[in-house]
This record gives structure tokens, sequence and C-alpha cells, in this order.
């Protein structure tokens, strides 16, 4: 019997809170800014909101935050949509921030009214002047000595678009002397004529994130808003808005985010690599996107799997990333289909097998019973790799070398006759002989090969793109490396085999299959496929070959 999995700190804060009646059911949020495609820290998040719902009957709303219409696309509200479907969760409900800007202007009056807000004219540079330091307390200027009447036709003032850019704010009467200087009379509104991705031009005044945040936590009914631990500081005003408004007190929780070795997780500098063109796209398969992931063929699957190993903690860590590409190696060996490919090919001709072909039974995947078989076809010329063959061997080599046999996958045990080469000595053929008696799952030769490798027929060979990919940095903690994050930049990231040989199954296959190219990895058809050409994608490798350069290093 196994054990039961702990549950996590904000498990039991949810489980303490449905037992003492606090709430009936719980309702999470996950609230993306839709500025940029969201990276694999974010699937942490949904794993969690949207599993915590899931877990405990409850529902999750999907809310934009869509404040800065500056940096703010319809592209990218349709790509997170996209990446949370694909990850396997649906939200309750569909919302945006934009939704309650009417709600938010008339909260914002409510604080005036109350003396708790007041129209600042000053500069960004004046007012961080005037917020002092941690251990120099703030002072406020004279427009805080405003009228409340003043301040309320002020405020009505920006929003009718009276003023310019930067010339005022609406601040949070707090206290200038908290230790935490986000009470430091923040800033609840800026000024900004800026066309809005939803709401067009019917605003030039936009909410901060701070006042935003809890109110819209609020009106959803949101009974734990989970935030990454560097939102901590900002509890302290989520509350006091709640508090001072009056309304539905939705509570904030912090939890570590996802950092992992040789990753970013900012996207901002992840629209700097799309930008620069270091990246083909923000769905490049080195890319840290979800887009990217699903590019690459990691399945979601594996995603959550990832997510659900690391678990939810209070502190931050670094998260090797070699656990995320064995997550996705352990889901992809027990459903990818196995197929034999030829990246670097040495013409081999078996000069005894007779002229035509035969269609030999090879299994599509040994860890599926029910994935059944697939003919492959065979011929007297084979492609195999060219590292498969060596004229002068050392001792111990056990693939293919003149005197010496091996065994062809699913198919003969053949011995090398001949060496071909061209006028400058390179080898150009081998020459072969097979034993017909030794034909797999009927041989009774009764020799033993210690030595298989896997080949493709040149009559039947289909050409394709093959594009190897690596990690994009070189670096384990990109985050902290000296220097510009781009320089740590891994120039062999990727690398384009433009004419690699395919068994022809893969012309039957769909896009969403996804491959074990016997001996090579782990592969996934391109979006960049047609019907004239074949495209993959290198998902992971068969082994965790960083790990051996890490022992070398």
């Amino acid at each position: 019997m196994s054990e039961e999995k702990s549950l996590n700190f904000i498990e039991e804060i949810v489980e303490e809170d449905l037992k003492n009646g606090k709430y009936k059911s719980i309702v999470t949020r996950f609230p993306p800014e839709p500025n940029g495609y969201l990276h694999i820290g974010h699937a942490k998040s949904i794993c969690l909101n949207f599993g915590l719902a899931k877990k405990y009957g409850g529902k999750t709303n999907l809310r934009f935050d869509d404040t800065n219409p500056v940096t703010e696309e319809t592209e990218y509200v349709e790509s997170i949509k996209d990446d949370v479907r694909w990850l396997g969760f649906e939200w309750a409900n569909e919302f945006y921030a934009s939704d309650y800007f009417e709600q938010l202007y008339a909260f914002a009056v409510t604080l005036i009214k109350k003396g708790l807000a007041y129209v600042d004219d000053s500069t960004s540079e004046e007012i961080a002047e005037q917020k002092g330091t941690p251990t120099v307390p703030g002072t406020r200027n004279r427009y805080a000595d405003r009228s409340i009447e003043d301040n309320l036709q002020l405020f009505a003032d920006m929003r009718a678009g009276k003023y310019a850019d930067g010339s005022k704010v609406l601040r949070a009467r707090i206290d200038m002397a908290s230790p935490n200087m986000l009470l430091r009379d923040p800033i609840l509104y800026r000024i900004k004529h800026a066309h809005h991705h939803r709401t067009g031009d019917n605003w030039c005044i936009y909410p901060m994130y701070d006042f935003a945040h809890g109110q819209s936590d609020s009106i959803e009914n949101i009974t734990h808003s989970i935030c990454t631990l560097e939102f901590i500081p900002h509890r302290d005003l989520y509350d006091w808005c709640i508090e001072k408004l009056e309304i539905f007190p939705s509570h904030q929780y912090e939890f570590a985010r996802l950092n992992m070795t040789y990753t970013i997780m900012s996207k901002r500098k992840l629209l700097q690599l799309v930008n620069e063109g270091h990246v083909n796209g923000w769905d490049d398969p080195r890319m840290s996107t979800i887009s990217g992931m699903r590019r690459r063929g990691y399945p979601a699957e594996a995603i959550r799997e990832f997510c659900d190993r690391i678990g939810v903690a209070k502190r931050e860590n670094l998260i090797d990333v070699g656990l995320l590409e064995f997550c996705v190696r352990e889901h992809l060996n027990k459903i990818a289909l196995r197929r034999m490919v030829v990246f670097d090919p040495l013409k081999l001709v078996i000069t005894n097998y007779p002229e035509g072909e035969e269609y030999l039974q090879s299994e599509n995947n040994p860890e599926d019973p029910n994935a059944g078989h697939r003919d492959v076809p065979f011929s007297r010329e084979l492609y195999i790799e060219r590292e498969d063959f060596m004229e002068n061997p050392p001792k111990k080599y056990f693939r293919l070398a003149p005197g010496q046999m091996v065994r062809l996958k699913s198919a003969y045990i053949i011995r090398c006759e001949e060496v071909v080469k061209d006028a400058a000595g390179n080898i150009t053929e081998v020459k072969c002989t097979y034993i017909p008696e030794s034909k797999s799952g009927s041989d009774t030769s009764g020799i033993n090969v210690k030595g298989t490798l896997h080949w493709v027929s040149v009559q039947h060979a289909v050409t394709a793109e093959v594009r190897l990919y690596d990690r994009l940095f070189k670096v384990e903690d990109v985050a902290n490396a000296e220097g510009d994050f781009k320089d740590h930049i891994n120039e062999d990231s990727l690398t384009v085999l433009a004419n690699a040989y395919a068994e022809p199954a893969l012309l039957n296959d769909t896009p969403d299959d996804r491959y074990q190219f016997i001996r090579k990895g782990y592969f996934c058809l391109d979006k960049d496929s047609s019907a004239d050409k074949l495209v993959f994608n290198r998902t992971v490798t068969l082994k965790d070959g960083w790990a051996k350069e890490a022992k070398k290093a």
C-alpha cells in the first residue's frame, strides 16, 4: 500500500478553511498580464491554482490583468488561453481587469471621500525622493493637504483627459513612516493616453497593479489569492485596500516561484531574445515558454508531473532542468512510436541479398503491448550511421567493422566483407553479406552478436530535416550570472541536419504523434513540415548528456 502524499502548506490552509466553515467552497484565479507568452514558471502557478480547485471541488477564474495598455496585445491573450487549455485545464470564468475599470474607479472615489486618497502633481522623481529610505521616513508634500472636494474634481478631470501623461497621479494616504516602503502613500492611478486592446480610448487613467489586483480578487470572491514570494511586501497594501473599502476579504498567500537551471523566467528578457533575433519567435523550441516546449514536443502530462514533483514551498531554490527532462523522457518512453532514422548516412550493400524487397515486422513501442507493429521495407541497399562503422576498430568495438558481424534491427545478421573508398580515400560504401537464417523473430542461425544497428532502405528512404535542440544557455544560474544574460547563450543550441533519411512509416503518422528515433532520442514533427518536406524537432536525448559533461568538468 503506497503512502499518501503529504499536503503542501497551501493545501493545509485550504483544508483548515473548509473544515472550520470559513468557506463553503474555494475560488482561485490565474491572473496573467497579457504582455508576453507564458513560460514554465507560469505552468507551476497554473497547475497549483487549477489543481487546488479541482482537488477541493472549487473553481478557478482566468483573469487577464490588462491594466497596462502599452505592453498588452490580443495575440498574448489568445496564446495564454491556448497554453492553459493545452496543459489540461479549463476555467470557470474568463475575466479581465478592464471589466472592472468602472468599479475600480468607484473604489478610488470612495477612498478619496474617506480622506484616504489624494491627487499628487509631483514628478515620479520627486515622489521617489519624498518616500525616504528603508531607514529614513518619507515626507508628504503640499498636495496631500488638498480638500476632498478638490481631489474629487481633479480625479474626475484626470479621467476626462484634461491632463498630460505623468502630470498627476492618485495616491493612497497611508503612512509615510511605515517600515514597508509600499505603504508610503502608494500610487493607485496614473495617466496614460494609450489605446487599450479591449476598452479602446474610453480610458486615459489606469489603475496600478497593487490597486487593481486585490479589488479584482474581491469582486470575484476569490478565497485564496496565490502569488509568488516577491509579493509578500505587497500583501499589506492588498489588505489595507480591502479593509478600507469594506469589501469581500480575499486573502493573499505566497509560494516560491520556479527558478530552473539553464533557463530564464523573465518575460522582459524572453521578449528581448525574440526582438533581437536570438531565437525564432516566442515558440522557438529552445525557449522556456509553454508554446516553445509544446513545439519541441514536451507532453503536457510531463509538465504537470514536473510541477507536482517540485511541489509548493515557501523558500526559493534552483530546480535542475534535468528533472523536467526526466519527466519528459519518462512519459515519452511510454507513448513514443519507435522509428528508424539515419542522420549521417553511409551506404551498405548486401551483396548476397536477392534483388527486390521484403517487409519486416517491427514493434511500434515495446513499452506498450497495444501499440502493434509496422512493416518496414528492407532491401539489398541500406543506409546506416557513419559512426556505426569503423575500418580499424579498437578492442571491444561491437559495431560494424571488416570481418565483424552485427544485427540489423528487426532484420538479419550481416558480416562486413569489403570497404569501398573514393580517390581521396574516403569510405563511400561497405559491402556485406547476410545470413538468411538469422531473421529476427525466426532466427535459427545459432549466431550471437553483441551489436545491433538501425538502418533505412535506400530505395524507400524519406528525406527529412532534423533539428537538434539543446539548452539555450551555457551556465546553470543564468539570472545571477555575471554580465549580460545574452553573453551566456549556447551557440550550439541548434544543429540542423538537412538531409536525414527516415523509414517511410513517418509519412503516415499524425502531427500529434511522438517518436523515439531508435538510438537517437525523442522527436516530434514541427509545424514547418509540408507535404514535400518533413521537419522533426528533437525533444530530448535518450539520456542526460549534460550530466556526463558536468562530471567531466
